[in-house]
C-alpha cells in the first residue's frame, strides 16, 4: 500500500528533482531552459508535506528546501492535492505572484514535465534509439535514489529499514556514468547527486544495460551478484536496509 503523504514525498524529491538532470543532459529540456528570459524561482508548498522551491533559468534546473528565495508560490492543502499535480496535471492553489506562476506552470514548466515524463515511462519503440534508452536510465537512476531518501525519511515501512541502518555514506552508481550519495545521519537519509569521498559502503551496477534490467525487475539480482556484475562493498548491513527500501520504490514508482 502506498501512503499518500509518502508520495507526495517521492514525487517532490525523486520525480521531480530529476528536472535538475533533465535539464542538464537532455538536449530539448536545455532548449526549453535557454528560451527562459527571466529567472524563475517556484516553491510548491504541501500542508503536512514537503516544501521546496525549483530555481529554473537559462543555465537549467536546481533545487532547494523551502521556500527562501522563491518569486512565485503554489500551495497544496493536502499530500492527495499535490500527488494530483503529478498525476493528473491538477494545479495547487497560487499565492504568490499568482500570473507569473499560471504563465510559468503552463509554459516552460509543463513542457519540462512532459519531456521528463516521456523519458521515465518510455514507450517501447523509444527505448529502440540507444541515446534514448541510455538518458531514459540514467534520469531513472536519480529518480530511484531520491525516492530511497524520500521514503526512509516518511513511508512507515521504510523507515524501519531506515531505524535500524548506521551512519555513514553510501555510494550508489552505474560505473562510469552516474553516481550519488545516500547520506545517513541518526537515521535520516539524503541524497546527494554526487561521488561521496569517503563512503562505509558501495553498491555499483556494472553498465547502464544491466541497471536497467535491475530497474524493470528483467534482470536476477542474485545471478549478476554472482557474475560480478554488481560490486558490493563496505558495510553490506547498510546495503541490505537500502535493498529493503528498494523494494518499496518498486511499490511508489511502479
Amino acid at each position: 500500500m502506498k501512503e499518500a503523504k509518502a508520495m507526495a514525498y517521492v514525487n517532490m524529491y525523486g520525480v521531480l528533482a530529476t528536472l535538475e538532470n533533465l535539464c542538464e543532459i537532455d538536449k530539448e529540456a536545455k532548449a526549453i531552459c535557454e528560451a527562459i528570459k527571466k529567472p524563475v524561482s517556484l516553491c510548491f508548498d504541501v500542508s503536512d508535506g514537503p516544501c521546496c522551491t525549483f530555481h529554473f533559468s537559462k543555465n537549467g534546473c536546481t533545487m532547494s528546501e523551502g521556500s527562501y528565495g522563491c518569486t512565485c508560490k503554489m500551495n497544496f492543502s493536502s499530500p492527495e492535492k499535490f500527488n494530483a499535480l503529478i498525476d493528473d496535471s491538477k494545479p495547487g492553489m497560487p499565492v504568490k505572484n499568482i500570473p507569473q506562476v499560471l504563465s510559468f506552470l503552463l509554459g516552460p514548466f509543463t513542457k519540462l514535465t512532459d519531456r521528463l515524463t516521456k523519458l521515465l515511462m518510455p514507450s517501447d519503440e523509444d527505448m529502440k534509439d540507444r541515446a534514448f534508452f541510455e538518458e531514459s536510465t540514467i534520469l531513472t537512476f536519480y529518480t530511484i535514489s531520491g525516492a530511497l531518501s524520500a521514503l526512509a525519511n516518511s513511508d512507515s515501512i521504510s523507515m524501519q529499514s531506515a531505524l535500524y541502518t548506521v551512519d555513514g555514506d553510501v555510494q550508489m552508481g552505474i560505473t562510469d556514468v552516474c553516481y550519488s550519495t545516500l547520506r545517513v545521519r541518526n537515521h535520516h537519509f539524503e541524497t546527494i547527486k554526487e561521488k561521496p569521498d569517503t563512503p562505509r559502503a558501495i553498491m555499483e551496477f556494472k553498465t547502464i544495460d544491466l541497471a536497467y534490467g535491475l530497474f524493470t525487475g528483467t534482470a536476477s539480482t542474485v545471478a549478476e551478484l554472482c557474475a560480478g556484475n554488481i560490486y558490493l562493498s563496505g558495510m553490506i548491513s547498510m546495503v541490505d536496509n537500502i535493498n529493503r527500501i528498494l523494494d518499496r520504490v518498486a511499490v511508489y514508482l511502479g
